[in-house]
C-alpha cells in the first residue's frame, strides 16, 4: 500500500496560521468533509473560510502578531490543532505567532557525535519547585548535571495537554508548548542555556496518539483516524498526506522554531501504518534532509524490537530505547513480576546476559508457554544504538505508589548498578534525580476532574490488578499533593548524595577520557557475559584496543572475579563482602 496520492510536503501549508508579510497572516485547517468553519480574530467580526479541493479550509486575514485568533463550527470558538502558543490552555483560544522570532540571538549547540551522549531524563513541571522553562534555565541543578559530565538533557513531552500540570504524553495541542511551563521565549531560553552550559537537548514527542479531553479533531476533521479503536481512542489514518505532514511539520517545528538537537518518539511501535514508507521512516528521512547543514539526533521507543530502523547504513534513527535490559535488571535485583515483567520472570540473569551481549533480550526466539515472541537479531549493531537505563519516567510511574528502584533494592545495589550503567558501551540514560541517589517518588499524575478522572483512575488500577494490593494503594493522580511530591531535589537531600555524585563525576570523566575512544576502535570479538555468584556478572567487551572487564557483584555473597593476564584496573567501588562494581582494561 502506498500514501494516498500524491504526499504532502511537509512545507505545505494544510494547518496552521504563518505571517505572510505586510502584516498579513495565511491561515490553514484541513477538515475535508466540514463545512461552513468560521475564523475568529481578535475583536474582529467572524469570518468563514474557503473550504479548498484539498479539503483544507483557508483564509488569510490582517493582524499583529500576538492576536488571539480560533475557529468555530455550530458551536463555541475552539483551538488551532497546529496552534504554536495557547492563551489559556488547551480550551483557550491559540496566539498568531511567528516561530522565526523564538530564537533571536540563540545559542549554537554543542555538535557532538551521539557516541557520546549520556542522558539525563528530565520532567519540566517537577525538575524545579516552579516547574517552569525559565526556572529549569537557572537551576543549579542544569548546571550540575553539566558539571557531572551528562552531555544531553531529555526533555518529557511539552505539547500543550489539559490542565496545568501532567506527564505530557495526554497532549492535544502537540505543536505548542505546555502554557504552565512557559512562553515559546521561555523554552527558547531553557535550550540556550543548555547549550551554554555543553549540553545537548532532546524532546521528547508525542506522534501516536492524543488526550483525552480537548481535541477537536475528531468532530471537525474525521478523516485524521481510523474506526478502530486502541487504548487512547480511535486510531490515527497515517496513510493520508495531510495527517503526515501534520506530523512532520510538528517535530520540524521543534527543531527549527527551538534549536532542539534531536528528538525522542514516544511509542513508535504504536504507529500503526501500512503504508509505504512508513510513517516513521518518512518522518527521520523528512527531517534528516530538512537539516541537513545541521545534524540532528533520533530515538526511538520501539518495543517491537525491530533491527532495521537503527541499522547505521539506514540512516534513520541513531538508537532505541533498550526495555529488555531494564526489565531483565529490575526482575533480577526485585523479583516482581507484573505487568511487563512477566516476560523476564522465568530466568531474568540469562535475559539480562543476553541483552549485555546483543543489546535486545527478546530477539524473535520461542519464549517460554503464554508470552508472544518478538524481535529479531541486534547483536550486529553497534552498542551505541541502544539507550540503556536503570529508571525512567515510566518504570517509576507505572507503580501505585510511584517508587524508584534504589527504594526497592537498597543505596547500595543501585549505586553499583548505576556505576555500571554509566561505564558499559551502550548509551546510558538517567533519571532526574539518579545523580545524587534521589528516593522521592515520581507517580503519575494529571489535572483532571469528572468523568475523565474516574475513566483514567479505573484504566490506571486495571493496569495493577495483578499487585497483591491490586492497584489499591495507588496515589490520587489528580490530587495536586501527588504532583508535588515528585520534585526529585526536594530538601533535604539523601544521606549519600555527595557519594553519588563523586561516582557519577568519576565514572563519567573515565568514560570520556578513556571508554569512548576505546568503544570508537570498534569491537573486536562478540561481547562474553558471564554469571558472578547468584545475580552479579563478569562482562567482557572486547574492542580492537583492548577488552574492557567490568565484575558486578550485588549481593554480598557473590566470590571475587578473576582477572586476566595484563589486568589494568581503571576505577573500584565497594569492597569485598558488599555490593560492588570494578572495572578493568585487559590490553591485546
Amino acid at each position: 500500500m502506498t500514501v494516498q496520492d500524491k504526499p504532502v510536503p511537509a512545507s505545505t501549508q494544510s494547518w496552521g496560521a504563518r505571517p505572510s508579510g505586510k502584516g498579513m497572516w495565511d491561515i490553514a485547517l484541513w477538515a475535508p468533509s466540514t463545512e461552513g468553519l468560521t475564523l475568529h480574530v481578535g475583536t474582529e467580526p467572524p469570518q468563514a473560510m474557503t473550504r479548498g479541493a484539498d479539503g483544507v479550509h483557508r483564509a488569510r486575514v490582517p493582524a499583529t502578531e500576538g492576536t488571539r485568533y480560533a475557529f468555530s463550527t455550530t458551536g463555541a470558538p475552539f483551538a488551532d490543532p497546529a496552534s504554536l502558543q495557547q492563551q489559556d490552555g488547551v480550551e483557550g483560544w491559540s496566539i498568531l505567532r511567528d516561530s522565526a522570532r523564538f530564537r533571536s540571538g540563540a545559542t549554537d549547540a554543542p555538535r557532538r557525535p551521539f557516541d557520546e551522549m549520556v542522558f539525563c531524563e528530565l520532567h519540566i513541571g517537577t525538575f524545579t519547585p516552579e516547574g517552569t522553562f525559565r526556572a529549569a534555565a537557572g537551576s543549579a541543578e542544569l548546571q550540575r548535571l553539566a558539571d557531572l559530565g551528562i552531555t544531553a538533557i531529555e526533555i518529557m513531552p511539552v505539547g500543550q495537554f489539559p490542565g496545568s500540570r501532567g506527564w505530557g504524553y495526554d497532549s492535544v495541542l502537540p505543536w505548542a508548548p505546555q502554557h504552565s511551563y512557559g512562553t515559546p521565549e521561555d523554552l527558547t531560553e531553557l535550550v540556550d542555556a543548555a547549550h551554554r552550559l555543553g549540553l545537548s537537548v532532546f524532546l521528547d514527542v508525542v506522534f501516536n496518539h492524543f488526550g483525552p479531553k480537548g481535541s477537536m479533531l475528531t468532530e471537525i476533521s474525521p478523516e485524521f483516524f481510523l474506526d478502530d479503536c486502541n487504548d487512547w481512542g480511535r486510531k490515527i489514518d497515517y496513510s493520508r498526506p495531510e495527517v503526515r505532514s501534520y506530523f512532520i511539520g510538528c517535530a520540524l517545528h521543534w527543531l527549527e522554531a527551538y534549536g532542539f538537537d534531536g528528538l525522542r518518539l514516544d511509542a513508535a511501535h504504536s504507529m500503526e501504518d501500512e503504508t509505504d514508507p512508513h510513517i516513521v521512516v518518512e518522518l527521520a528521512r523528512t527531517l534528516r534532509q530538512a537539516r541537513s547543514g545541521r545534524p540532528i539526533q533520533l530515538v526511538a521507543e520501539d518495543s517491537s524490537n525491530r533491527v532495521g530502523w537503527y541499522e547505521p547504513a539506514a540512516g534513520l534513527f541513531d538508537a532505541a530505547w533498550d526495555d529488555d535490559y531494564h526489565h531483565a535488571l529490575h526482575v533480577l535485583l526485585t523479583g516482581e513480576s507484573f505487568g511487563y515483567y512477566k516476560d523476564f520472570v522465568k530466568d531474568p540473569h540469562a535475559d539480562l546476559r543476553l541483552a549485555l551481549r546483543d543489546g535486545q533480550a527478546l530477539q524473535g526466539q520461542p519464549r517460554h508457554a503464554g508470552l508472544e515472541e518478538k524481535g529479531e537479531p541486534s547483536g550486529h549493531l553497534p552498542p551505541r544504538c541502544f539507550v540503556n537505563f536503570n529508571l525512567n519516567h515510566d518504570h517509576a510511574g507505572n507503580r501505585p505508589k510511584g517508587e524508584r528502584l534504589i527504594s526497592l533494592i537498597g543505596a547500595d545495589r543501585a549505586l553499583v548498578a548505576h556505576a555500571f550503567l554509566l561505564a558499559a558501551p551502550y548509551t546510558p540514560l538517567i533519571f532526574m534525580g539518579e545523580e545524587i541517589g534521589s528516593t522521592r517518588r515520581f507517580p503519575w499524575f494529571a489535572d483532571y476532574s469528572g468523568k475523565t478522572a474516574k475513566k483514567m483512575r479505573e484504566g490506571r488500577v486495571k493496569q495493577f490488578e495483578d499487585l497483591p494490593g491490586k492497584g489499591e494503594e495507588m496515589l490520587d493522580p489528580f490530587d495536586p499533593a501527588t504532583h508535588q511530591m515528585a520534585w526529585p531535589y526536594a530538601p533535604p537531600e539523601p544521606r549519600d548524595a555527595g557519594l553519588w555524585l563523586a561516582v557519577t563525576k568519576a565514572v563519567l570523566d573515565l568514560r570520556r577520557d578513556q571508554l569512548v575512544p576505546l568503544f570508537r576502535s570498534g569491537r573486536s570479538h562478540e561481547f562474553q557475559i558471564s554469571r558472578l555468584g547468584e545475580r552479579g556478572v563478569t562482562a567482557l567487551f572486547p574492542f580492537q584496543k583492548g577488552t574492557l572487564q567490568a565484575d558486578v557483584a550485588f549481593d554480598i555473597g557473590d566470590p571475587e572475579p578473576e582477572t586476566g593476564p595484563g589486568y589494568q584496573p581503571l576505577y573500584q567501588l565497594g569492597r569485598s563482602g558488599t555490593p560492588r562494581f570494578r572495572l578493568g582494561l585487559l590490553t591485546p
